[in-house]
């Protein structure tokens, strides 16, 4: 292997996780989508009532009769900038917690896969795991806060994207997979300090 490994998270990052919960939950209690308001922590969406337990049903309905890992929307760009990385001579390597709750593997890996072929999106190894320091990379993009201050006590260095419930964490941050391009190619070249550097300036801090 050569080049630089980009460990990719999926929800949040690639994926649009939070309006697909949203619309499978809205359809159930029959409102509006908009009504239920954006997160603005991490943990089991108490912005919309949910409780841990109410969460775990929650999400087990969306992924099992909704399909949400198979048509959950991508964020713009995001295979675009992918393929031009790719190009670049990145590896990129998906990894993602969806194998969360027990019963659910078979729907999360299967969906997660065809997701991945239907938007066309490049990568060379798909991990489910939660600990993902301990899956090699040299680079990582992610949006939990959880994952995020783990790789960095391990060591690894870890890009924000942008949500609203992590912007109590230093960067280097990105808002788009557009940000998310030059950052990566600094750190391809050898240059990560002016990726930091760069990116505190652009985004002001």
């Amino acid at each position: 292997m050569t080049g630089l490994v980009l460990g990719v998270d999926l929800d949040g990052v690639c994926a649009d996780y939070e309006s697909a919960l949203r619309g499978s939950i809205a359809a159930r209690r029959g409102v509006d989508p908009a009504t239920l308001p954006a997160q603005e922590t991490t943990g089991h969406f108490a912005e919309w009532g949910l409780s841990a337990e109410g969460f775990r049903e929650a999400h087990r309905v969306a992924v099992t009769d909704d399909r949400i890992f198979r048509t959950m929307q991508p964020y713009p760009g995001v295979a675009e900038a992918l393929w031009r990385l790719s190009d670049a001579g990145v590896w990129i390597r998906i990894i993602t917690h969806r194998l969360l709750f027990n019963g659910l593997h078979e729907a999360s890996a299967a969906d997660t896969a065809v997701w991945l072929d239907q938007h066309d999106i490049p990568y060379r190894d798909l991990c489910f795991i939660g600990d993902k320091a301990t899956v090699g990379a040299d680079l990582y993009i992610d949006d939990s806060p959880h994952n995020i201050e783990a790789l960095r006590r391990a060591g690894r260095t870890a890009i924000v994207f942008d949500q609203r419930y992590n912007r109590h964490l230093d960067g280097p941050r990105v808002r788009s997979w557009e940000e998310i391009e030059p950052l990566v190619i600094d750190h391809l070249e050898g240059d990560p300090a002016r990726a930091s550097a760069d990116d505190a300036e652009d985004l002001g801090g």
